[in-house]
C-alpha cells in the first residue's frame, strides 16, 4: 500500500520589489527636511541660551544637557515623520500573512532612516569641513604671527601673548616699585628662564640646580636678596603648575564631554531607527485599511 504525500501548494513571489524605493526615499527626505529645520531651530535656541557676559546666560552643564535632549528629540520626531510616510506611501501587498507584511514595513522605515541618516550625515561633514578649513586658514595665520613673534624675540622685542609662559617669566623678573633693576637686556636670561620653565611642565618638576638658577638670575634682574628671590621661584612655579593642572582638567572635562556625546548620540540613533521602523508599520496599517473604490 502507497501512501501520497499531500499536495505542496507553491505561492508565487509578486511581480514586483518588496522593498518600496520610492516610498523610502520619499521618507527620508521628509526626515531630513524636519531635522535640518529643528536644528536650525535648535541652533537658534541655543545662541540665545549663552552670552558673552559674565553672570548672564546658562552654565555650560544645563547647556550641554539640553543640547542632548535637544538631539533626542530631533532624531525621533524626524524619524517618526519620515517612517510614517514611508509605511504610507507604500504598494498594497496583496497575498501576504500579515507578519510578512509587518516585517517589510518595518524594514521599509528602518531603510527609510538609514538614507536619511547618511544625508543628514554628509550634510553635517559638508558643514564641518568647511568651518575646519576656515579654521586652519586662521591657524596659518596665527602661526605667521606667531613666527614673526620669534623673530621679534630673537632681536630683543618680544610681543606681548606671543608666549604663554611669558607671563610667569614677568612674573619672575618683575622688579618691586621704585627699584627698576639693572638696565642691562634681559632678552638671555628670559629665553633660558622661559626654557627652564617649560621643560618643568613637560618634566613635571624641576631640579633644584634649575630652581637655584632661576632664584639667582631673578636676583641679580630684580635687585631682590637670595631668600626673596627664591620665594619668588616656588611661587611662579606654582602657578605654572597650577595652570597645568588646570589645562589637563579642562582637557580631561572635554573628553568625557566627547565621550557622553558620542553615547548620547548612538543611543538617539538606535532609538530613532527603531522609531522609523514602528512608524512605518503604523503608516502601512492606515494604508491597508483605507477601503478600495470599486
Amino acid at each position: 500500500m502507497t501512501s501520497t504525500a499531500p499536495p505542496v501548494l507553491r505561492v508565487s513571489e509578486a511581480p514586483w520589489s518588496t522593498v518600496s524605493w520610492s516610498a523610502i526615499f520619499a521618507g527620508a527626505i521628509v526626515a531630513t527636511t524636519i531635522s535640518l529645520a529643528l536644528l536650525f531651530l535648535c541652533a537658534a535656541a541655543g545662541f540665545m541660551m549663552v552670552s558673552p557676559w559674565s553672570g548672564q546666560g546658562t552654565d555650560p552643564s544645563t547647556f550641554a544637557i539640553s543640547g542632548a535632549i535637544a538631539m533626542i528629540v530631533v532624531q525621533w520626531v524626524s524619524s517618526a515623520f519620515g517612517g510614517f510616510v514611508t509605511g504610507r506611501l507604500r504598494t498594497r501587498w496583496e497575498s501576504l500573512h500579515q507578519d510578512e507584511v509587518f516585517f517589510r514595513d518595518t524594514l521599509n522605515g528602518f531603510l527609510a532612516w538609514c538614507v536619511a541618516t547618511l544625508a543628514v550625515g554628509v550634510l553635517v561633514s559638508s558643514s564641518a569641513t568647511m568651518v575646519a578649513r576656515t579654521g586652519i586658514q586662521a591657524t596659518a595665520t596665527v602661526a605667521s604671527g606667531a613666527a614673526a613673534g620669534i623673530s621679534l624675540a630673537s632681536a630683543g622685542s618680544e610681543p606681548q601673548g606671543a608666549d604663554p609662559t611669558a607671563y610667569f617669566i614677568d612674573l619672575l623678573f618683575r622688579a618691586p616699585a621704585g627699584s627698576p633693576g639693572p638696565g642691562q637686556d634681559a632678552a638671555p636670561e628670559r629665553l633660558e628662564a622661559t626654557r627652564i620653565v617649560v621643560r618643568s611642565v613637560v618634566t613635571g618638576g624641576i631640579s633644584p640646580s634649575d630652581k637655584t638658577y632661576l632664584a639667582q638670575i631673578a636676583s641679580a634682574r630684580t635687585g631682590l636678596n637670595q631668600d626673596e628671590a627664591q620665594r619668588r621661584v616656588d611661587d611662579v612655579l606654582a602657578q605654572v603648575q597650577a595652570a597645568k593642572v588646570k589645562a589637563q582638567e579642562a582637557a580631561d572635562a572635554a573628553r568625557k564631554a566627547g565621550a557622553l556625546g558620542s553615547l548620547f548620540v548612538f543611543l538617539s540613533l538606535l532609538i530613532g531607527a527603531f522609531i522609523a521602523a514602528a512608524a512605518a508599520a503604523i503608516g502601512a496599517s492606515f494604508r491597508d485599511n483605507v477601503p478600495r473604490v470599486v
